[in-house]
């Protein structure tokens, strides 16, 4: 498999990136689950601080992922409200704790700086913000997915192989 992206399939990088940030969105809407009805404890504060940090990640391969995109070729068909909410949602999470005083720290290795000061009407607005912007983020996603399905099944195109690692692009009219 090639590295860089061709304009008929993604490359090793691009799938890479793309499916460590779907287990990654997959673990957040998981954590979020589970510390969302946990009375306050240090097993919620953990949970907490363990999704912060996913978050950042997930913000720090967006990253990574759409400078990979400016450098190489794609393959048609973009993404674009896909890659705002990778950016939205973490940021406004980022944002939501900045306001509300609590530090931000990345897996215990730095502590980011606060992109707000503390203020609890500011908090108060994103921590709905950042719930609508991940559930929005969560329906865009699996509306992706039907997507990616419906070419695969129904329109028998490559549009999904094209992103699957270990599999091999057939072009459009060559049959499967």
């Amino acid at each position: 498999m090639a590295i860089r992206n061709t304009v008929h399939r993604w490359g090793a990088v691009a799938q890479l990136l793309h499916w460590l940030i779907v287990a990654l969105i997959i673990t957040q809407f998981t954590l979020a689950t589970l510390f969302d009805d946990l009375p306050p404890s240090a097993r919620k504060l953990a949970l907490l601080a363990r999704h912060k940090s996913v978050g950042i990640t997930i913000l720090m391969l967006a990253v990574l992922r759409l400078l990979w995109r400016s450098t190489n070729p794609t393959p048609p068909l973009t993404h674009a409200l896909l890659y705002l909410l990778l950016f939205a949602v973490p940021l406004a999470g980022w944002t939501m704790s900045s306001a509300r005083g609590f530090p931000v720290s990345w897996f215990g290795f730095f502590t980011l700086p606060d992109l707000v000061p503390k203020n609890k009407a500011l908090y108060e607005v994103l921590v709905t913000t950042h719930g609508i912007l991940a559930w929005t983020l969560g329906v865009v996603a699996i509306i992706h997915m039907l997507a990616a399905l419906k070419h695969h099944f129904v329109l028998k195109d490559d549009v999904l192989r094209r992103m699957l690692p270990l599999t091999s692009h057939k072009t459009q009219g060559s049959g499967r």
